[in-house]
C-alpha cells in the first residue's frame, strides 16, 4: 500500500489556473473522492499524480519519493482510468485487454490468468469480442477500468468511475471499488455526492483549482442538519 503526498501543486494552462496551491495527505489504504463541480481541476490534478501532466509548480511524492525523480518505478505502481476513457476503438474488447498485458509484461497462463481476472471484476464477459468503438458509453467504461485494476495496482485512480453506468452497473462498480479500499490506496474524481458519502473513506472539495475542504464527511459538513450537499454549496460558490 503507498502513500501519496500533494505539495503546493499548481497547473495552468495559458491564462486559466487549473490547479491552484493544492496540498493534501492520501493515506495508505484510503478511498480519498476529489469532489467538485465541472472544471474545478480534479482531472487535471489526477492527471499530474498519474504523470500525464507536468507540474508548474510543487511536489507529488509517493511512498516518499518524489515522481519527477522515480517516475518509472512509481508508475508501476499506478492504476488509472482517466476521463473520456481513450482506448484504441479499431481493436475488440480482448485484443485491447490482451494489448495492456503485454504492455504489463505479462506472457503466457499469467497473462490468460490476468486478462480473465479484470474481465470478470469489471463483467464485460460478453462484449470481448465486441470492436471498442461499438461499445456503449457504460460499457467503455467498464473496458477502461479493467485495463485500469489488471496489473494489481497498489494505487488506483479513477476519474468519474460510474459515467454512463446504469443504475445496476453502478452499484456493481462501487462495490468493487470499496472492497478493492481494503488494500489499496484510491482516489475517485466524481462530482456525485452519494458516490462519495457510498465509497469514500475522505473527501477533498476543489473549486476554482483550489482545496476548499478536506477530510471525512462529518467532518465536512457544519452540524448534523447540514447534508453533503449543501456543504459542497457553500464551499464551491
Amino acid at each position: 500500500m503507498s502513500k501519496i503526498k500533494l505539495e503546493n501543486l499548481s497547473k495552468s494552462f495559458g491564462d486559466i489556473k487549473a490547479v491552484d496551491g493544492i496540498s493534501l495527505d492520501i493515506n495508505e489504504g484510503e478511498i480519498l473522492g476529489l469532489l467538485g463541480p465541472n472544471g474545478a481541476g480534479k482531472s487535471t490534478t489526477m492527471k499530474m499524480i498519474a504523470g500525464f501532466l507536468k507540474p508548474d509548480d510543487g511536489d507529488i511524492v509517493i511512498d516518499g519519493k518524489d515522481i519527477a525523480e522515480d517516475d518509472i518505478e512509481t508508475k508501476k505502481k499506478l492504476g488509472f482510468l482517466p476521463e473520456g476513457c481513450p482506448i484504441y476503438g479499431d481493436m475488440s474488447v480482448g485484443m485491447f485487454l490482451a494489448f495492456i498485458a503485454d504492455i504489463r509484461g505479462y506472457r503466457g497462463k499469467e497473462k490468460d490468468n490476468k486478462i480473465r481476472d479484470a474481465v470478470k471484476l469489471a463483467n464485460i464477459e460478453e462484449v470481448l469480442n465486441q470492436q471498442v468503438d461499438t461499445l456503449s458509453k457504460g460499457y467503455s467504461r467498464r473496458v477502461g477500468f479493467a485495463q485500469a485494476i489488471m496489473h494489481s495496482p497498489e494505487i488506483l485512480m479513477l476519474d468519474e468511475p460510474t459515467d454512463g453506468l446504469d443504475p445496476n452497473q453502478k452499484i456493481h462498480i462501487r462495490k468493487i471499488i470499496k472492497d478493492m479500499g481494503k488494500d489499496k490506496t484510491i482516489i475517485i474524481s466524481t462530482h456525485i455526492l452519494e458516490e462519495v458519502e457510498e465509497v469514500c473513506d475522505k473527501v477533498a472539495i476543489i473549486a476554482g483549482g483550489k482545496l476548499r475542504a478536506n477530510g471525512k464527511v462529518s467532518e465536512i459538513i457544519k452540524n448534523k442538519k447540514e447534508s453533503l450537499e449543501q456543504a459542497f454549496i457553500r464551499l464551491t460558490k
